[in-house]
């Protein structure tokens, strides 16, 4: 689990990330990495929308992407925010795969 401050909980931060960040598109996600000045720390975000699936599944895959966020987050740069938003087909794929399509990205825009 992401501890509060890991986390984004702003919508500005949120909108900050997406429209400034520089982007990275996988198979089931597409990852958004900023900088953020407010914190030294790397803080995340989740956008997973109803056409992902029902509360159930949302919750499910939301959950999965703050456990591989929690996974990496030692291999990420502080002062970095990163909104992760789920794509339909996440819903379909299995934890492994869901994980190298999110550490793949994590790798190219926000490692050490």
């Amino acid at each position: 689990m992401l501890a509060k401050p890991n986390r984004l909980t702003r919508g500005s931060d949120y909108k900050a990330t997406v429209r400034r960040g520089t982007r990275c598109a996988g198979a089931h996600t597409v990852t958004y990495v900023g900088t953020s000045a407010e914190t030294d720390l790397p803080r995340f975000g989740f956008i997973v929308s109803r056409q992902v699936g029902s509360a159930v599944t949302r919750n499910t895959i939301r959950r999965r992407l703050k456990a591989v966020c929690a996974e990496a987050l030692p291999s990420v740069r502080g002062g970095a925010s990163i909104v992760i938003r789920a794509l339909p087909s996440a819903a379909t794929v299995d934890y492994p795969t869901l994980r190298a399509d999110v550490v793949r990205c994590l790798e190219r825009k926000a490692s050490v």
